[in-house]
């Protein structure tokens, strides 16, 4: 799964977006093989998924380029929007700009709940949130995860307004949007992960 993941961002022009040779960016990313277990994914729950921060590829250019059924993602916000959204106090993200997330649920149990709680729920279970580039990093490497009637916020990111960015098809394609946090949808569940690990 690492080589493949690995093969998408080539292929997805990660390399030239970042200004640098495709060599040269497998030799960072492969920095990372080996730190967690290479297995399959099962409905709902990923090993992980390789994130590129946008400090590296643009928020923008990185939804450009998740392709979910032959179907190119979109975002509703700019580039200077998504730039204002910051990770949450309770969350710490590896140094470099390439990292794993791992043990990923897409959080089809908190389905209907609000983001606000849906963030209570996650913390006390001793999870994180996601951010916006670990829930494109997400979409990118397993595009099922966004499901018609099953996408996903991504609490770890906020601006300092009630918006909560999330994931979810729309046009038949992968949207990247955002909701209200205290609004709960049937469609819409929130996504964590067990942790981070970087270089």
């Amino acid at each position: 799964m690492f080589e493949r993941q690995v093969d998408t961002l080539v292929k997805r022009g990660y390399p030239e977006l970042a200004g640098v040779t495709p060599a040269a960016f497998k030799k960072q990313v492969n920095q990372l093989k080996g730190l967690v277990a290479d297995q399959g994914a099962d409905e709902g729950h990923l090993p992980f998924a390789i994130v590129v921060k946008s400090d590296l590829v643009s928020h923008g250019d990185a939804i450009d380029r998740v392709v979910r059924q032959g179907r190119v993602g979109f975002s509703v916000l700019d580039d200077d929007e998504l730039r204002s959204f910051e990770p949450i106090d309770e969350v710490t993200l590896p140094a470099g700009s390439v990292y794993l997330v791992t043990d990923v649920d897409t959080g089809s149990d908190t389905l209907n709940v609000t983001p606000d709680d849906a963030l209570e729920q996650i913390c006390g279970r001793g999870r994180s949130p996601l951010t916006i580039d670990e829930g494109i990093a997400v979409a990118t490497h397993h595009p099922e995860a966004v499901a018609k009637n099953n996408g996903f916020s991504l609490l770890a990111s906020r601006c300092g307004d009630r918006r909560v960015t999330a994931m979810w098809i729309s046009q038949n394609r992968p949207k990247l949007g955002w909701c209200w946090a205290a609004n709960p949808h049937t469609w819409l569940g929130s996504a964590s992960c067990a942790g981070r690990i970087g270089v």
